[in-house]
């Protein structure tokens, strides 16, 4: 389950194609909405029942072709005829689910958009795309009676607008309407690390651990690590997208797209828009990873590599990663990794909730769909019916788990074989089981972690790239060319001013400016309504 359930664990950045590639997504896909699909009752019907076997009378057979982000499992077929068999005699519709790893998806998604492949329910997410996306006419609006596809949600999304926070959905509209439908879950954000806590027993840590405040508290623990475990040992191991600069541990609220420069802070009050190299924060980050990337600490292929934080976890020679934290997440991570008793988690700075979190993870449909309105049937079940969530993220009970209790699992036999760690994607969260090494009351510490949270003063706003979008694109390949190795710590932090005097030259300034009037505009408007 260690992925990214905000912003979590992913996105490997491959400078000179992903430049490449962007460009010519972001032609074939300027179009917008153009090519949205116009049928939006089921095929065969208009009914709007999805939770008895009567909801698929009169439906014509259909495959729903589901896509998300996550390591291919061993046992996927196997689920799929199980989610099959419970779902044909619901809603007359079958399941076929793609998943492009955590390292490929973020460079696979906008190729398969610009091709208009055909897909049904996809995540996305703020921190991927979602804005660029929506404004690409990637997804359909689920809750527009004018629209292509109508109001979905009013038709078949009942369970998901009595069950959700109305937070939720406010949080991940675009011009007044919804394009994904976030996962039920934490509302906030905390940054911190996962370790090996048998590790840091083994060499005398856990104290120091336990009194680690700042990012910089990290150096000694990470030398020592260094010196006792050898060089086939990483310390700290980072990615282009999980590292000190990631938004939950910088506290940064990039108002959309973290590509598209132009953010407030999360922990303040202040709602003007600056650049990030403007943010003391963040330009003191770039400082501290570097040294620790000179002093051999980081993995060396941080800026390049497609290894998810999962699986440099799962592989055994890692000690610590960045991670985006919640309560009883390192005991959910260890169950998924099958390391029970061998990851704890570190929290350091505060506790926020910003757009990155409402809008973190979402189901969207694709408007190359051919049946928008099934599609909205099985992400309602998702969020509604828990045995197909729990299937769906669990597996087959008495194979891959079995019941101790009625909500409470350990691994089954066949664990390894699927264990795919995304239920933080897959409709609600407070419907999953929680494993036996977890708190059983895992979900009411996370309504407290919620009510805790500092909220960011742009909570609910994302930022409509529409009217910038040809220097956004711009921004975006320019961002790839720097942000993963300066983030990293592999090159000198003196490269962040030829980043910024790039951005300068190519709309920088016009982009603060149209940000800025939107949010002073969001801002206004909430006011109003009060």
């Amino acid at each position: 389950m260690l992925s990214k359930r905000n912003k979590r664990f992913k996105r490997a950045v491959k400078p000179l194609t992903a430049v490449l590639l962007m460009s010519m997504v972001l032609a074939a896909c300027g179009g917008g909405g153009n090519n949205q699909s116009s049928d939006a009752s089921p095929s065969g019907t208009a009914s709007s029942q999805t939770g008895t076997s009567s909801g698929a009378s009169g439906l014509k057979p259909y495959e729903i072709k589901l896509l998300w982000e996550g390591s291919a499992q061993k046992d996927t077929a196997a689920i799929e005829a199980k989610i099959n068999e419970y779902l044909q005699p619901k809603i007359n519709a079958t399941v076929k689910i793609t998943s492009l790893d955590f390292g490929q998806y973020d460079e696979k998604m906008p190729l398969l958009i610009a091709s208009r492949e055909p897909m049904d329910v996809v995540f996305t997410a703020q921190w991927n795309g979602y804005a660029n996306n929506v404004s690409k006419g990637a997804f359909l609006a689920v809750d527009d009676p004018n629209g292509p596809a109508g109001n979905l949600l009013e038709q078949y999304g009942q369970d998901i607008i009595s069950s959700l926070d109305p937070t939720f959905l406010e949080g991940s509209q675009i011009n007044g309407h919804t394009y994904g439908i976030p996962t039920n879950k934490e509302l906030a954000a905390q940054g911190g690390v996962f370790y090996r806590s048998d590790i840091a027993d083994k060499l005398g840590l856990t104290e120091q651990l336990n009194n680690v405040k700042t990012i910089a508290d990290l150096e000694p623990i990470l030398k020592t690590v260094k010196e006792k475990e050898g060089s086939a040992f990483t310390p700290l191991f980072l990615t282009g997208e999980e590292n000190f600069n990631s938004h939950y541990m910088a506290q940064l609220d990039y108002l959309g797209d973290n590509a598209i420069d132009g953010l407030i802070r999360k922990d303040g009050d202040s709602t003007k828009v600056i650049s990030r190299f403007e943010d003391p924060g963040y330009m003191s980050n770039l400082d501290l990873t570097h040294q620790f990337f000179q002093e051999g600490l980081i993995n060396k292929d941080a800026p390049t590599t497609s290894l998810g934080v999962t699986d440099a976890l799962k592989k055994g020679n890692v000690f610590m990663v960045v991670a985006s934290m919640i309560p009883g997440y390192d005991k959910e991570t260890a169950n998924a990794l099958d390391m029970v008793g061998k990851i704890k988690m570190l929290n350091i700075g505060p506790i926020t909730s910003s757009t990155s979190e409402t809008a973190g993870s979402m189901l969207a449909i694709s408007s190359t769909s051919k049946d928008p309105a099934r599609a909205m049937m099985l992400i309602n079940l998702l969020h509604s019916d828990k045995y197909l969530n729990n299937l769906i993220n669990f597996g087959i009970e008495g194979e891959h788990y079995v019941k101790v209790s009625d909500n409470v699992i350990k691994a089954g036999p066949k664990a390894s074989d699927y264990s795919p760690g995304v239920a933080w994607e897959l409709g609600s969260q407070f419907l999953n089981y929680t494993y036996e090494s977890e708190d059983p009351d895992k979900w009411n510490e996370m309504k407290k972690f919620n009510a805790e949270a500092h909220k960011s003063p742009a909570l609910g706003f994302i930022f409509d790239v529409e009217p910038v979008k040809s220097e956004a694109a711009v921004l975006i390949n320019i961002s790839k060319q720097y942000a993963a190795a300066l983030n990293t710590g592999a090159i000198d932090p003196s490269k962040a001013q030829e980043w910024y005097d790039k951005e300068k030259k190519n709309g920088l300034d016009k982009i603060i400016a149209e940000k800025q009037k939107q949010l002073d505009a969001f801002i206004a408007s909430k006011k109003i309504s009060r």
